[in-house]
Order: structure tokens, then sequence, then C-alpha cells
């Protein structure tokens, strides 16, 4: 397999989640880590190739963040539509800082993938002359989002990859929380160590061994107190590779979804997501006296990019000292609501909200991580045999702010590339026999566990400083905050040798901590507003300063070190490329 990254001295931290050894294993030529759309298209292609694969999953397979997706997929698949013009959208939805290669190759095969995503089973809402049909979202400048049972295309998707996955006989390993990777002594992947929750199989700590490692564990929605990913969005992803020694890019660009039902200001946990294809069909943002303020804000005001209109809303909560704006589509009636958002409606109604007779409550809650693990054009990180695709991933398509429903698609895509970059690997090296031998992890806790109730002190310290308003003030108080939870647990282990009892919610605590403290150092060093970082204290876009990125990695002492790129192209992943930077 093609090397990815420096040696174990030069990417190994040592850091290490504390748990018990692994009990048992499971050996496979690539292990998959995640079942959404990235996952499992992964897991399918690699399968297909022939190479023994294994899917881990932290609930069940139909359990991740695709199955919550409403809008739909986007690809130049309409009449007069083309990649090019797919790529102008997504450029400026990404204000200066999108890879454009990424991108090109996103719009490029982006029409292919969903037609062999059609061709797996899934069934897209279709036209009256038979074609899809296509609805547009924000930022968009064509109908290009091809939706399944009106508001319900993530659900569809996660329904046929999973019947795939279980027709072909695919092994997996469900209820699984991956803890950290595994490397041999050349600093190579070497697999996972993972904890399955509940009786099956397999119960408690184990390892899936394999050459390869693809992360797909979706996002860290739940380091903020409402958000719309579901309660296991914890950034796992991320901070294994961290700790792994891997790259992370952009984590200080997290979407805002603009347009989430409002439960009451202090309403915690997951939150119902009323899709932007709301919007795209015709609904009107409105405050309490019915006037559309987005008007005269963008050319395409509700429907433009979702920073801006995650601005919008919010700027105008703070002239009217409101907790949330509304969202008008009393004009669709009831058969264009029963038909076309049968989710949105219910979730609506299930909360006392009948859109079809009043406006629906709707304020900002955190949506999706444009940065994430920095990967190549084939998935490839910095770490030697371990790849990232989907929301853990920094591929560069999304830039400052991702364009609605580009995710789908970009599973779709970069899990192809990463399952053909693995298979052409196996048959130029012949790894099919390699069995890697991890080195073993410490048995005596190094590092603390945050304990569970940290998950909550985290949520809040993160909402209050680090949320859709951002100033050097709130930003000094969030990362003190993160500062008093870590040196908390620090101070207990160094006195006593103890740590919180290893466990799923301590475990879960501990990655949260990790990503939070990325996301909050990147932000700090962020002096502009762009994109969905908005900055109070400076509050235009800097492009001599900041057209560029934030590369952050993980020093084994477990301070972060930063820096940021030359220009706004990302330094190569590969060794051979990779050019010395002084980090600063």
């Amino acid at each position: 397999m093609s090397a990815t990254g420096t040696t174990a001295t030069g990417t190994a931290t040592g850091i290490r989640l504390h748990a018990p050894a692994p009990g048992w294993s499971v050996s496979a030529d690539v292990v998959v880590v995640g079942s959404g759309v990235a996952g499992l298209t992964a897991a399918l292609r690699c399968q297909a190739a022939g190479l023994r694969t294994v899917v881990v999953t932290k609930a069940r397979l139909d359990d991740g963040s695709t199955r919550w997706a409403q809008g739909g997929i986007a690809a130049a698949l309409g009449e007069g539509d083309t990649p090019e013009q797919h790529l102008d959208d997504t450029l400026v939805a990404g204000v200066g800082l999108c890879d454009e290669e990424a991108v090109r190759t996103l719009v490029t095969e982006g029409p292919d993938a969903v037609r062999r995503l059609i061709a797996t089973g899934a069934h897209f809402d279709e036209s009256a002359e038979g074609d899809l049909a296509l609805t547009r979202e924000g930022g968009h400048h064509r109908r290009r989002i091809a939706h399944a049972g009106g508001d319900a295309t993530g659900a569809e998707i996660s329904r046929a990859l999973v019947e795939a996955v279980r027709a072909r006989g695919i092994r997996t390993v469900e209820n699984a929380l991956v803890l950290d990777l595994l490397t041999d002594a050349d600093g190579r992947t070497a697999g996972v160590s993972l904890h399955v929750m509940g009786e099956g199989q397999h119960d408690g700590v184990g390892a899936a061994l394999a050459p390869a490692v693809v992360l797909a564990t979706g996002g860290m929605g739940q380091v903020f107190s409402a958000t719309t990913n579901p309660h296991v969005s914890t950034g796992d992803g991320v901070a294994l590779a961290l700790r792994a020694g891997a790259e992370v890019s952009d984590l200080e660009f997290v979407q805002f979804h603009p347009t989430v039902l409002f439960l009451g200001a202090d309403a915690e946990g997951q939150q119902p997501l009323v899709s932007e294809a709301v919007r795209g069909e015709g609904a009107h943002l409105v405050d309490a006296d019915g006037v559309r303020f987005m008007v005269g804000q963008h050319e395409l005001a509700e429907l433009a990019p979702r920073d801006i209109v995650a601005k919008g809303i919010t700027r105008r909560m703070q002239e009217q000292g409101a907790e949330h704006m509304y969202l008008d589509a009393r004009h669709f009636g009831a058969e264009m609501w029963e038909n076309r958002f049968p989710t949105i409606l219910a979730a609506c109604r299930a909360h006392g909200i009948d859109p079809v007779t009043e406006p629906i409550p709707v304020a900002p809650a955190a949506h999706y991580a444009s940065g994430g693990v920095r990967t190549d054009l084939q998935g490839r990180t910095t770490v030697p045999g371990l790849y990232a695709c989907g929301e853990v991933a920094c591929t560069g398509v999304h830039g400052a702010n991702r364009l609605a429903s580009n995710s789908l698609l970009e599973g779709l895509v970069y899990a192809e590339r990463i399952a053909d970059d693995i298979a052409a690997s196996h048959r130029e090296n012949g790894l099919h026999a390699r069995v890697p031998a991890p080195v073993p992890h410490p048995e005596t806790p190094t590092h603390p566990l945050m304990p569970p109730e940290a998950r909550f002190a985290i949520q809040r310290v993160m909402t209050q400083g680090a949320g859709v308003l951002r100033s050097a003030d709130s930003l000094a108080d969030a990362a003190a905050g993160l500062g008093r939870i870590h040196a908390e647990a620090a101070g207990a282990l160094a006195e006593n040798g103890k740590t919180a009892e290893p466990g799923v919610d301590t475990w879960e605590a501990t990655n949260l901590l990790c990503v939070a403290r990325v996301l909050v150092a990147a932000a700090r060093r962020r002096e502009e507003t762009r994109g969905c970082h908005w900055r109070e204290d400076h509050a235009d876009r800097d492009d001599a300063a900041w057209r560029r990125h934030i590369v952050v990695r993980l020093n084994p002492d477990r301070t972060l070190a930063a820096h940021t790129t030359p220009t706004a192209e990302f330094p190569p992943t590969r060794p051979e490329r990779r050019t010395n930077q002084q980090e600063q």
C-alpha cells in the first residue's frame, strides 16, 4: 500500500483511550468504521473488488446521520445543468477555501455515482414523465437535488445500502464504539480497537485487524447543546485520528443549519431539522410581524447559502430580542405538505406545530462539520493505511461552508475512490497475506478519561463561546472552560493514579473534549469572518491574511500543534511530496 504519512516517530502521539486489553479479534483486508452513505458505499465497493471487508458501526447499520438527511443529493442530472455550473455554486458557497480539484472531482464523478446508487436499489422520486424529480436548495442556481419519499432521502439511501450489504454477506460488527487506531512497529495502520455494547457474537473490548482502515464515522454535532445530529455523533473519528497523529483541518467551520425547529431556549440534544428544500419549494422566512427579512440581503433571499441565512436569522433575532424566527409555508396547503414533506409535517405536529395552518418557529443549530481529518483525492490521510470519507473527512470540497446536499454526494464519490485505491494497493503489493501485528496499548492510564457529566459541561461551554456568534472574548472563555474540565480530570490522575471508569460515556466525553479543544483553537486563530465562521470582532473577510487553511496535530503531551498553510492550497498528504513548514 502506498505510504500516506510519516514514520511512527513522526506521527505517533502515544495517546490512547484508557480501556481493557482486547479480548477478541477479527481479521480482514479493510475495516470500515461507520455505516452511513460513505461507509457502506466503501464497504460494498471493497467487497466487490474481492477484499475481505468488515464494517464496524456504533449503533445499528441504519442508525447513522445519513438516514436523517431530508433534502436530497445534489448532482448535475437535470436538463441544461452541467458539472461546471455545480462547481461554480460550490466554490461560491465555500468562500474561497474549496480545493477546486476536489470539487471538480465531486461534480464530474457525481452524476454516475448517483446512477450507481440507483442501480444498487435506491428509489428516488420521479416526475409524471418518469424523470428524476429535482428541486432547488440554498446556493444552487439550478434544480439539481434528487430526493426520495418527499423529505426522506437519507432514510431511502440508508435502506438501499443496508439491504445491499446484508444481501452480499459483508461481515458487520454493530453496537461497537471504535476506540483507537492500532499501528504496527513501522507506524502503519494495523486495525482498530473497539468496544461492543450488548449481546452478540462479540462483547466488550476487541480488535478488528487490517492493513487499511476507512473512517466514515460522521460528524461531531454533539459538541454543542442543540444540534441536528444524532446522539452518536460525538467526534469519535476525528479524535481517533488526532490520537493516531493524523492532521485535521478547517475544524472551525461548523455549519449551523438556519432552520431547525425551535423547541425552547433550554432544549438540548438532537433537534428536528426543517429541510432547506422547504425553502426551495417556496417557503418564506419571516419575523413575528410577518416581514420577509432575507429579501434584499442576498440575490437568492431565503435560498442564499446557509451561512448567510443563519447570520440573517441571528441578526434579526438580536435586533428584535427574539429567541427564534418563523418559516411560513402555509400557502403550500395540506396536500403538498402531506406528499412532499411528510416527515417534517409529522415532526412539527408531534411538537404541537401545524405547518398547514401556522408558521414554524425556527432557529439555527449545529448541523455539519465542513472540516475534519485531512485527506487527498484518494481519501488518504497523513497516517499510512488510514483513510477518511464523509463528514469525518476534510477533502477540501466544502471550504468554509458546505453547499446544501453536497454531503451525500461527497460520501458517495470519495468512498468509491477510497475503495479503488485500497484495491489497487492490494493488487500491487499482495497485502492479502499480511496480518498486521499491532503494538500493544499501555495497560495503565497515561491520560485521563472525562467523567460522563463532562459531556454536558463541554456542550454548554461550546454553545456559549463557540456557537454561531464568536469573538476573542467568547472563544477565550471557551478555551478556559475546556481547560478547567481537562485539568480537573488530569489532576485526579496525577494525584492518585485514577481516572474515570472506562466505558461508552467516558470515552465519548473524552472524544468530545478532544475535538472541542481543536475547534476552539482554530476559531481563535482565524481572525476574520468567513463562511460559517463568524467573528463579531473581525466582521470582514480577509483574503490577504486568511485565504488559507488551519492544520492541527496533537502532540504527545496533548498540546496542539497548529499551523496556517501559506496559501489556499492544501499541502499533500504523502511524505515524499510534503513541504517542511515551520509551525507557528
